[in-house]
């Protein structure tokens, strides 16, 4: 549920993909993972299994606690002293890389979604340094000023920058990141274009919609 699951369901039938992400609770059973495995994998899903901690400090604390109200200007929600969050969301930024690479083909485009991995692009970049990876943002990117108060704004900056192509809703997102590339890391662009260890980095705006007439016909 949710938008970024109602837009990605209106992708092309006939492209061939593969959905790799969190199922929704902890499941730590060997025996239950295996048959939800299984299970997923006939639907073309792969499932990145979560501990209870990871949900906690991962899911509900970096992304929801750090990254979601900070991007949204709700600054004074936002904690900015917790390095158990902070460990976390490398760690499971991490377990994504892994289940990437286990699945990954020569020739796959790999895109990645939204707030909760903005570390994976460059995990997978230090992997497979010939890969195309695409990266979309499903919330705001804040001004400069707002996120340089983040301490782990650089980190956070060369995780996207890893992608080949990134993607915001509207202009001024857009413009926030490419002044954040420029300012924090020292990275200049041409009408969206930057020049990343060698690779060319395209920073472009994607409004996403849905499948209009899938909804209007009910």
């Amino acid at each position: 549920a949710g938008g970024l699951a109602t837009g990605l369901s209106s992708l092309d039938e006939s492209v061939e993909k593969l959905w790799i992400g969190w199922p929704g609770k902890a499941i730590e059973d060997d025996w239950e993972q295996a048959a939800i495995k299984n299970d997923l994998q006939k639907e073309g899903l792969i499932p990145v299994f979560l501990s209870q901690d990871d949900i906690e400090c991962f899911y509900e604390g970096f992304s929801n606690k750090v990254i979601w109200p900070h991007f949204h200007y709700f600054t004074q929600y936002t904690t900015y002293n917790n390095n158990t969050y902070w460990e976390a969301y490398q760690k499971v930024n991490q377990l994504f890389e892994k289940a990437v690479a286990e699945n990954y083909q020569e020739g796959d485009i790999i895109w990645v979604q939204d707030y909760q991995l903005m570390l994976l692009p460059a995990m997978i970049r230090k992997t497979f340094p010939k890969a195309s990876i695409g990266f979309f943002l499903h919330i705001p990117f804040p001004s400069y000023e707002i996120f340089r108060v983040l301490p782990w704004r650089k980190h956070l900056l060369d995780g996207v920058l890893g992608a080949d192509q990134i993607g915001f809703h509207t202009y001024n997102y857009m413009r926030h990141f490419l002044s954040a590339a420029y300012r924090i890391s020292g990275i200049e662009h041409n009408f969206g274009k930057m020049v990343v260890n060698d690779r060319m980095v395209n920073v472009d705006v994607f409004p996403m919609g849905i499948d209009y007439w899938k909804y209007a016909k009910h």
